[in-house]
C-alpha cells in the first residue's frame, strides 16, 4: 500500500514538474534522481530531499514538501511527518489531515516544547473543523456521514488539546477539554484520559464515573482487551475511593444507561439528515421526492413495488422509459401495485430540469442509500418486491423487444 501511494506521488510529481516552471537543469536533476531510486518509499523520499538541497529555491518546493509530508505519514515516519508537516502548515494552516497527524506525533513526544507546538496545532485543528460546513445539495446519507466525520474530528482536536495541556501540567484544563471532547463525540478515549487525570488530581469519585463511561459507552473501536483494562482500573479506583467494590454495579448500570441515552440522542440528531441511518431492511427506508416530500417504503407494505433505478446520463434508461409507461397502462387501476422511479444521480439539482425537459410524468425519488442497501451495481436495473417485502425479481439492463412482456410476467407472479 505504501509503495503504491509513493509511486503515485512520483508520477503526479513528474507530470507537474515537466512544465516550463522548472529550469532544464532542475528537470534533468529531478528525473535523474528519481530514475536512480527504487520504488521503495524511503528511496523516493531521499531523492526528493536531495533535490531540494540542490535546488532550495525550486518553484515546486511547496508541492514537493507536501508530497514528502504525506509520504512520511504513510511510512509512519514521525520525524519527517513533523518536519515537512510544519513547513506545509506554515503556508496552509487549515490542512486538517496534516494538523491531525502532526499533533499526534508531537503529543507522543512527551516533552514540554513539543506539547506547546501540539497545543498550537490542535487549536488550529479545532478552528479548521469549525469552519467546515455540510454541503446543502448532498444526499441525506452523505450529510449524515459528513456530520459524523466532522464531529469525530472535532472530538479528536479537543482530545489532542487536552493531552497537550496535560503534558504541560495543566490537568484542570485537560479534564475540561476531555469533557468537551466526550460530549461532541462520545467514545472510550476521552473518557479514559479524563479518568486518568482525575486520579492524579485526587478526585476519585469523578474518576470512577469516567472509567465507568469508558467501560460502558458504545464504541465500535473499543476492543475486549480495552474494556478489560477499563474494568480493572475502574475497580482499582473505586475500591480506593470506597474501600471495596460494594455499589460498583449500580455505578456501572447508571453509566450504561447514561451513555446509551447519549449515543441514542446523537443517532437521532444524525437521522435528521439521514432517516435511514442504522436501518438494515431496505423496505423500511424513507426516500425523498425530486419535487419534495418523503416516502416511507413501509407505507407500501402489502403491495407489489416495482423499482426502476436510473440516472439522467443513462442512455438506455431513456429508451426504457416509454416501455415502463406501457407496463403501467397494462396494470392501470390496481391499488396493490406501485411503480417507483429511483434516481441515482450524484448531482441532485440536475434531475428536476431533466424530468421537465423530457416531459416525463413519473413521480421520481432520490436513491438516499436504497441502491446500496439493495446491491444495485448497474443501471438500468428493475426490482420487483412482492407483497411480503421480498425481492421476487431483478432485471439488470433491458431487452427492448422483450422488456414489456418480461416485466409484466414478473409483476403478475408477484401479484399472485
Amino acid at each position: 500500500m505504501i509503495r503504491c501511494i509513493c509511486v503515485f506521488y512520483l508520477a503526479a510529481g513528474l507530470a507537474a514538474f515537466a512544465q516550463t516552471e522548472l529550469s532544464e537543469a532542475e528537470q534533468e536533476h529531478l528525473r535523474t534522481a528519481l530514475g536512480h531510486a527504487t520504488n521503495a518509499p524511503q528511496d523516493i523520499t531521499r531523492a526528493l530531499e536531495q533535490h531540494l538541497e540542490k535546488f532550495p529555491m525550486s518553484p515546486k518546493r511547496d508541492e514537493i514538501e507536501r508530497a514528502l509530508a504525506k509520504a512520511a505519514i504513510e511510512m509512519k515516519d514521525d520525524r519527517r511527518t513533523v518536519l515537512y508537516g510544519e513547513r506545509v502548515l506554515a503556508k496552509q494552516p487549515d490542512d486538517v489531515q496534516l494538523l491531525d497527524h502532526v499533533c499526534r506525533v508531537l503529543v507522543r513526544a512527551g516533552d514540554k516544547e513539543s506539547a506547546v507546538r501540539a497545543l498550537k496545532y490542535a487549536r488550529l485543528y479545532e478552528q479548521a473543523i469549525a469552519g467546515v460546513t455540510v454541503e446543502k445539495d448532498a444526499s441525506g446519507a452523505e450529510k449524515a456521514k459528513r456530520r459524523d466525520t466532522l464531529d469525530n474530528s472535532l472530538g479528536r482536536a479537543l482530545l489532542l488539546q487536552a493531552q497537550a495541556q496535560a503534558a504541560l501540567g495543566n490537568l484542570e484544563d485537560a479534564v475540561a477539554l476531555t469533557k468537551r471532547a466526550y460530549d461532541v463525540f462520545p467514545g472510550a478515549p476521552p473518557a479514559s484520559e479524563r479518568a486518568r487525570w482525575l486520579v492524579k488530581l485526587g478526585r476519585l469519585d469523578e474518576a470512577s464515573q469516567a472509567y465507568a463511561d469508558a467501560f460502558t459507552v458504545p464504541d465500535p473501536k473499543t476492543t475486549d482487551t480495552d474494556r478489560a483494562t477499563y474494568r480493572r482500573r475502574l475497580g482499582e479506583v473505586y475500591t480506593k475511593w470506597k474501600g471495596s467494590e460494594a455499589g460498583l454495579g449500580d455505578l456501572v448500570l447508571q453509566a450504561y444507561d447514561r451513555n446509551l441515552a447519549k449515543v441514542t440522542e446523537r443517532m437521532l440528531a444524525l437521522k435528521q439528515f439521514d432517516p435511514n441511518l442504522g436501518l438494515t431492511n431496505p423496505m423500511e427506508f424513507t426516500i425523498s421526492g425530486v419535487n419534495g416530500g418523503r416516502l416511507s417504503l413501509s407505507s407500501l407494505a402489502g403491495k407489489v413495488v416495482v423499482m426502476d433505478f436510473w440516472a439522467t446520463w443513462c442512455g438506455p434508461c431513456r429508451l426504457q422509459q416509454p416501455l415502463y409507461e406501457e407496463v403501467k397502462k397494462k396494470f392501470a387501476g390496481r391499488d396493490d401495485l406501485v411503480f417507483l422511479a429511483i434516481d441515482t444521480d450524484e448531482e441532485r439539482d440536475i434531475v428536476k430540469p431533466f424530468l421537465d425537459a423530457q416531459k416525463w410524468k413519473t413521480s421520481a425519488y432520490f436513491d438516499d442509500g436504497l441502491g446500496q442497501a439493495l446491491r444495485i451495481s448497474s443501471i438500468p436495473t428493475t426490482l420487483i418486491v412482492d407483497k411480503r417485502g421480498n425481492i421476487s425479481g431483478r432485471m439488470n439492463g433491458f431487452d427492448p423487444e422483450q422488456f414489456v412482456s418480461m416485466l409484466s410476467d414478473r409483476i403478475e407472479e408477484a401479484l399472485q
